[in-house]
């Protein structure tokens, strides 16, 4: 094995931890704070809590919610004018992945000029980012331990993926309790979207020892703990999948994706559906398509889906996805195409959209445009 390098922020991990956020802007060197988080959770209290705890300690702060699901670049290019009118040095934010992502937009454009379109793709980004601090609201995107920052592109109706080391935050604060307001939908939609996290970056081509445990891992506590956090909301079982959610971002922040996110990219930039939602549908298909390619890593991970291994791997790894199937369908969300997708004729240009998504550079197999229509046909 060669040098391998893994990139994580400082990780504050546990309940009420959110108390350290100012504590932690202070370390910073933090004298005024461009908080970043979107209407829906001020309705949750959380965001007053923030507010509370950046007063006591004497930090004064611009608040910026103008973020809606999957953030837009002009939403990026609006907060980045307020960021240097007002002199911010820290951008904080609260929330799940589009929040998230749009505060690594801002930072980004406040510091390297532009538009956020320019810097689409890998290792584009020249200077250094201000500091950030990360407080994830569902235990899902991973953005706030991720290189990654997706956003939208409203001309071209696409998911812009920006990927760079200066986009992993200086500080991620996980607190569990934060997903005790999250509705029953929220949460399957957020531990799914982690879940493929860990799925592609476990078979990505550059899959590491370092991050294969932590894939893997997420695979095992989302598949126990999920169905047991949403029968009785359990903070015993919240905090085991606040838990996945951190490894999965770690697996695939050092291990990139792949063709399932390509796809989700593409259907969510031109339906404007939550991202989480989509992967039900495409992710045993992808698995399946992959399958010739990495059958010895899709038997790892149905070994821990099954709990068991079959008589080969080829057997223990078909076994797996349809499993998972069965596990999307237990929780009763959408597992065909047709229920997200209102017109099949946009398929062939969201497949060819996906093309271009630098995820697929990471897949064990490559996919043309062509090949992923018969993927989307296969779960219409």
């Amino acid at each position: 094995m060669g040098v391998l390098k893994f990139s994580v922020p400082e990780i504050f991990f546990g309940r009420g931890s959110l108390k350290y956020t100012g504590m932690c802007a202070r370390r910073l060197g933090a004298e005024k704070i461009f908080f970043v988080s979107d209407p829906g959770l001020e309705k949750s209290g959380w965001i007053d809590q923030v507010f509370e705890i950046l007063d006591k300690e004497g930090l004064k702060w611009v608040y910026y919610s103008d973020i809606s699901p999957n953030p837009r670049d002009w939403q990026i290019e609006k907060g980045a004018l307020l960021y240097k009118k007002h002199g911010c040095d820290v951008v904080l934010t609260l929330g799940g992945g589009s929040p998230m992502d749009a505060a690594k937009g801002i930072a980004l454009v406040a510091s390297n000029g532009g538009r956020v379109n320019d810097y689409e793709g890998a290792n584009r980004i020249q200077l250094p980012l201000p500091p950030m601090i990360f407080i994830p609201s569902t235990a899902s995107s991973g953005s706030d331990i991720s290189q990654f920052a997706i956003i939208t592109d409203m001309e071209r109706q696409v998911k812009m993926s920006i990927i760079s080391r200066t986009l992993v935050p200086n500080i991620s604060i996980v607190d569990p309790a934060l997903l005790v307001t999250k509705s029953r939908e929220l949460l399957i939609a957020a531990a799914v979207d982690a879940l493929s996290h860990a799925v592609e970056a476990h078979v990505s081509r550059i899959a590491s020892p370092m991050t294969e445990v932590h894939s893997l891992k997420a695979i095992e506590l989302i598949v126990k703990y999920l169905p047991l956090a949403l029968e009785n909301r359990s903070m015993d079982h919240l905090e085991k999948l606040s838990m996945a959610g951190t490894s999965a971002a770690m697996a695939f922040s050092n291990a990139s994706l792949g063709l399932d996110h390509a796809l989700a990219h593409s259907l969510g930039g031109m339906l404007d559906a939550v991202h989480g939602t989509i992967h039900p549908i495409l992710l045993p298909q992808v698995m399946r398509y992959n399958l010739s390619e990495c059958t010895d890593k899709i038997a790892q991970i149905g070994e821990v889906v099954l709990g068991r291994s079959l008589e080969s791997p080829l057997a223990t790894a078909l076994a797996g996805i349809e499993q998972l199937e069965g596990y999307f369908q237990s929780l009763g969300v959408a597992t065909r195409l047709r229920d997200i997708v209102p017109d099949r004729s946009v398929l062939p240009q969201i497949c060819k959209m996906a093309t271009y998504d630098s995820c697929l550079l990471s897949n064990p197999r490559k996919a043309t445009a062509e090949d992923m229509m018969q993927i989307c046909n296969g779960v219409w």
